[in-house]
C-alpha cells in the first residue's frame, strides 16, 4: 500500500464534478484506499464516497482533494487550518493559482502522490477575533470595505502598539502572501512569493496623502482602529462577509505560519501561473532598441 490511505474530497458548491468524482473513486478502489466527502457536498451528487463530519473529514483523510478553483482551495485550506494534511488542488475551471492539475491529470497525481514524489508548500493564513468574539482566519485577506451609501474607511493603522499611519479608502486589506494576487493586488499592493511570510496591508482607492502598502514580518500584529469619521465597514474574510465594523471597534490580526499545506508536482512555477493569470507581459519600452542603444561607443556621448 502507498502513502494513501484514505482521501478527502471538498467539493465546488455549484458546478457538478460527478466524472472527476468517479476517477477518484476508481482510483482508490484500484488502490485500497477510502474516499470521504462532507454530507452537504456528496448528498447531492450520486457516488459512493463515505459522508463524514468535517471534523471526521480532516482527522482521516491522508489527503485532500479540493475540486473546484481557487475558493474551493481556500475553503478547504481554512478547514484545515492547523492540520499537516496535504491539499491537492484539481481545477475544474479557469486557471488558478492554488490549483495543481487540471482533471485528465487527477489519476497520475494521485499516483505519484502514493509514491511519495511530491512536495508540499506551507502557506499562511491571518486570523482575527471580531467584537462579538468569534476567531476568523483567511489565506488570502482580511478586508474591511466601506457598505454602500456609508462613508468612506478611515482607519489608523497601529504597530508595536503605537499608531502609524491613517487611512481613508474604500477599503484596507490585511493579506498574506498567497493573498497578494487577490484583492491586495487589484488594489494596488506588490506580488509577493507565497513562500514569503510576510502582512501586507494595503488601502483600495485611498482618498489620503499617504496611499502606500505597508509590507510587515509575520511576527507583526496589525492592529485596524476604526476612527470617529469612520463609515460602516463589512468584514469581509477571503471576500465573504462575516460581520461589520463601526466607528471606534477594532481588530487586531494576526499572521498563523504553515496553517496549510498545498501539495506540488512541480508542472509550474508561481511565477508561470502569476504571469498567465494576472496577463502580466511587462513594458513594451522596456524591449524596444533606441538610436542611443546602436550608437558607437568609441564616439562617445
Amino acid at each position: 500500500m502507498g502513502l494513501i490511505g484514505s482521501i478527502g474530497l471538498i467539493l465546488h458548491p455549484r458546478r457538478n464534478p460527478g466524472p472527476v468524482i468517479d476517477s477518484v473513486v476508481q482510483w482508490a478502489r484500484k488502490n485500497e484506499a477510502e474516499v470521504l466527502g462532507l454530507p452537504d457536498e456528496v448528498g447531492r451528487i450520486d457516488c459512493s464516497a463515505v459522508s463524514v463530519s468535517a471534523e471526521a473529514l480532516v482527522a482521516r483523510a491522508g489527503l485532500i482533494v479540493s475540486l473546484g478553483g481557487d475558493g474551493t482551495m481556500l475553503r478547504s485550506m481554512r478547514l484545515l487550518s492547523g492540520s499537516p494534511t496535504p491539499v491537492l488542488g484539481v481545477n475544474l475551471g479557469r486557471l488558478g493559482f492554488l490549483a495543481e492539475v487540471d482533471v485528465d491529470e487527477l489519476p497520475s497525481a494521485l499516483d505519484r502522490i502514493d509514491g511519495g514524489q511530491f512536495t508540499t508548500e506551507a502557506r499562511m493564513a491571518v486570523r482575527t477575533r471580531l467584537p462579538d468574539g468569534r476567531e476568523v482566519r483567511a489565506f488570502n485577506d482580511i478586508a474591511l470595505v466601506r457598505v454602500p451609501g456609508s462613508g468612506m474607511a478611515a482607519i489608523a493603522i497601529r504597530l508595536q502598539g503605537d499608531e502609524f499611519i491613517r487611512y481613508s479608502a474604500d477599503a484596507v486589506v490585511v493579506s498574506t502572501s498567497t493573498g497578494s494576487t487577490a484583492y491586495s493586488f487589484a488594489a494596488g499592493g506588490p506580488i509577493l512569493s507565497p513562500r514569503v511570510e510576510a502582512i501586507l496591508v494595503v488601502p483600495a482607492s485611498a482618498h489620503s496623502s499617504f496611499d502606500r502598502a505597508l509590507v510587515l514580518p509575520a511576527d507583526e500584529d496589525v492592529t485596524l482602529e476604526l476612527l470617529p469619521t469612520t463609515g460602516r465597514l463589512a468584514v469581509e474574510v477571503d471576500g465573504e462577509v462575516v460581520g461589520y465594523l463601526d466607528a471606534d471597534d477594532q481588530i487586531t490580526v494576526t499572521a498563523c505560519p504553515a496553517a496549510a499545506h498545498v501539495v506540488r508536482l512541480g508542472g509550474t512555477t508561481f511565477y508561470q501561473r502569476a504571469r498567465r493569470k494576472l496577463g502580466i507581459k511587462g513594458s513594451v519600452e522596456a524591449g524596444r532598441r533606441t538610436s542611443h542603444d546602436h550608437a558607437d561607443p568609441s564616439t562617445g556621448p
